[in-house]
């Protein structure tokens, strides 16, 4: 119980929640908490104030495969500005650049094709990334630029769905690490004219949707068991990995951290008892699976 009172629960599942804009995923995750009067709660990686969409929200057991999104697919739409740069690369910066616009339809079709596959990409001075314990972002309010390595990032796919005069949308698909802010600073340069974003929405994270999710302003209208039945369970995380069930004794063993012979596969997996999640588990070349991370009982 916290100290103003409000009383907190086990809660285990997954929320989706489309976030709104303006507010922080700390703030939307502790918003949500409170709703659910979550003990414990985490997100599976921030989105901007900016941005808005999904937001996977992790409660209680489902924490310990938030992780496991980190490393997952992302999927954007994107809304450019041509011919204006701005300090953030975003709407939320000072225009610090203008430049006339005057590229076809077929020059933006040919440089979005550039940008399809495996790039190499620097990441923004406004950005989490830390140098020396620093925050990026606290160096650039400060005035400061630092040199960025180059990062392997993946643009799986990079769709125009609208054109205006000095605009357009996008939607990319992008892997791990992929800064949708400077893949519209890039097009732009590579147009000749300069360009930041100017709104940005998270549709989907591996098999996680946002026509799924729900907004803050929804979960505050239903009652308690209306809100926990939007929960999803916490494997949810865990689908695009292989199953292994296991039964008796040796459910016994891998609940209490020991490998078991399980005829798996190498590589990761979700272990289950009698349609229960036991937790997270790799399946090594002889066929056990070593327990990695796994649920309360």
């Amino acid at each position: 119980m916290s100290t103003s009172g409000r009383r907190w629960r086990r809660v285990d599942g997954v929320l989706l929640l489309d976030k709104p804009s303006g507010m922080t995923s700390n703030a939307a995750l502790q918003s949500a908490r409170r709703l659910f009067q979550a003990a414990r709660g985490g997100h599976t990686g921030t989105l901007d104030p900016l941005a808005t969409g999904l937001l996977p929200l992790c409660f209680g057991d489902a924490t310990k495969f938030s992780a496991d999104l980190f490393e997952a697919d992302k999927t954007y739409e994107a809304d450019l500005r041509f011919g204006q740069r701005t300090d953030t690369g975003d709407a939320e910066g000072l225009v610090i650049e203008e430049r006339s616009v005057a590229f076809s339809a077929a020059d933006l079709d040919a440089v979005l094709a550039r940008f399809r596959g495996p790039q190499q990409q620097i990441p923004p001075m406004y950005s989490a990334l830390k140098r020396n314990g620093r925050p990026l972002y606290e160096l650039a309010r400060q005035g400061i630029e630092v040199a960025r390595e180059s990062r392997a990032v993946t643009i799986h796919a990079l769709d125009l769905l609208e054109l205006g005069a000095r605009s357009c949308r996008l939607r990319a698909t992008v892997s791990k690490g992929t800064y949708i802010r400077t893949l519209a600073e890039d097009i732009g340069e590579a147009l000749g004219c300069g360009a930041h974003l100017t709104a940005l929405r998270r549709t989907a994270i591996a098999g996680l949707r946002v026509e799924d999710a729900s907004t803050l302003e929804m979960l505050a209208e239903l009652d308690d068991d209306a809100r926990l039945a939007l929960l999803a369970p916490p494997d949810a995380l865990l689908q695009s990995l292989p199953a292994v069930h296991l039964a008796g004794p040796a459910a016994t063993r891998f609940a209490q951290g020991r490998a078991v012979a399980a005829g798996a596969p190498p590589g990761r997996c979700r272990v289950y008892a009698d349609g229960r999640l036991l937790g997270l588990g790799e399946g090594k070349d002889d066929g056990t699976v070593q327990p990695r991370r796994l649920v309360c009982a």
